[in-house]
């Protein structure tokens, strides 16, 4: 073996696309977690607040956009663009001073910060054999859970130290610094110098050959008109509100309905993302599990998500416990839950597209996922002062029921599904 050469590389590439993903929902919660004292400080408004994270979201829903870029440019010089935009731009929200001004850069942070998921999915497509796509994924994913739960006592800690404007700058430093090690340690499969033969070989022989790239350029009219685009987009549109309540309502909710205080806030806010963390990891486990005993790769997915949306069941009773600690509790669930349902749905773009459509269909479908978020919030930010959260706990979990439905009646399998044989023993 050459010295050059690193046994595994294919987890230390997902290990650094997990810290990129860290890094950029670090970024994007740190608003969230600062929002009480923003809003105090400068006199915004709770539906003030919601187009604010609504300018944000909206940008997100051009994904398309940001995964076409990386199917064209590639994911080192494409994710590095992307990293560089979103970390300048975080450090700009110290300039603000009134919710348009805020509203305008969250704008821009949403459309930079748009190209994770597919840069992820891209990457665990070119990297992985399909039967450890699963897992691959539920490790990326666990970026955003790890990038949320570590905003709430980061940002915290920079307002009580200095002030909020610390808050963004912090964040900004850490992603120019990953994109500098991001820069310097990522390529291709086929050009990166430190990939065995052996591991490459392995990679190529487990993947599907009717999904590898054909060298063109992604037709987003074609995948649009597929029946499985569909049933992947339409239950993220359904799924995707849940995580947008935990990142940007959750630490609103604790502090204005259970009259929590920035350090309480700084205490608890960050526990349904460590439970979201053993969700990513328990969607591939059940995935793997269940192709070990012969159940399809894609059947599989679907009982993965199914399971998830079953326990978000839980998350309808959050506003109607008494206890503030039994809301952390069923907030957490609700984390764990969907994280379980979200990592599966979002893997299954590179196990029914080609490889050169897998960020483009990611984006696509990132963006109906947006779409919702965005539905979801502007609701929020209308009624909440009227009816209050409990409501929308509610809904929440309905939801995700509706998306395990979508989910069974419209995917179809792509030819080559298959499952693990149950003494299949992978190779190093």
């Amino acid at each position: 073996m050459s010295k050059l050469e690193i046994r595994g590389l294919r987890w230390w590439i997902i290990g650094l696309l997990m810290l990129g993903s860290i890094v950029n929902y670090l970024t994007r919660s740190a608003l969230a977690v600062a929002a009480p004292t923003l809003m105090s400080n400068l006199g915004i408004s709770e539906q003030q607040y919601s187009w604010i994270i609504g300018a944000f979201q909206g940008a997100l829903m051009l994904q398309p956009l940001c995964g076409y870029v990386l199917d064209v440019l590639g994911l080192r010089i494409g994710f590095a663009i992307f990293a560089i935009a979103w970390s300048l731009i975080s450090m700009a929200h110290g300039l603000a001073r009134n919710w348009q001004s805020f509203a305008a850069l969250r704008g821009l942070l949403g459309f930079a910060e748009g190209c994770a998921n597919p840069a992820g999915m891209k990457a665990t497509a070119e990297w992985f054999p399909a039967r450890e796509r699963g897992l691959a994924g539920g490790i990326f994913n666990l970026g955003a859970s790890v990038g949320s739960m570590l905003a709430p006592p980061l940002v915290a800690w920079a307002i009580l130290a200095y002030n909020w404007q610390a808050a963004f700058i912090v964040t900004g430093l850490i992603g120019l610094a990953w994109a500098a090690l991001w820069l310097t340690f990522y390529h291709a499969p086929a050009r990166h110098p430190a990939l065995s033969a052996r591991e490459r070989e392995y990679i190529a022989s487990g993947q599907e050959k009717h999904l590898a790239s054909d060298g063109s350029r992604p037709s987003v009219w074609k995948l649009l008109r597929q029946r499985n685009f569909w049933g992947i987009a339409l239950p993220r549109f359904l799924a995707d509100p849940t995580w947008g309540t935990l990142t940007f309502w959750a630490p609103l909710y604790l502090s204005t309905t259970r009259h929590f205080d920035l350090k309480q806030i700084a205490m608890f806010a960050w526990m349904p993302f460590l439970a979201a963390d053993f969700g990513c990891l328990c969607g591939g486990a059940i995935v793997m599990a269940l192709q070990k005993r012969g159940v399809d790769l894609i059947n599989a997915r679907r009982w993965a998500f199914t399971v998830g949306a079953s326990l978000m069941t839980g998350m309808a009773f959050v506003g109607s416990v008494k206890s503030p600690y039994a809301a952390i509790a069923l907030l957490s669930l609700g984390g764990f839950a969907h994280q379980t349902l979200s990592v599966t749905v979002i893997t299954m773009s590179s196990d029914l597209f080609k490889q050169n459509e897998v960020a483009t269909v990611a984006g696509l479908a990132g963006t109906f996922g947006n779409a919702g978020l965005l539905i979801f919030n502007l609701v929020i930010g209308s009624l909440v002062a009227a009816i209050g959260y409990t409501p929308f706990f509610i809904g929440l979990a309905a939801l995700d029921l509706a998306g395990a439905a979508v989910l069974w009646t419209v995917v179809r399998e792509r030819n080559g599904s298959f499952s693990i044989p149950a003494d299949h023993v992978e190779q190093r």
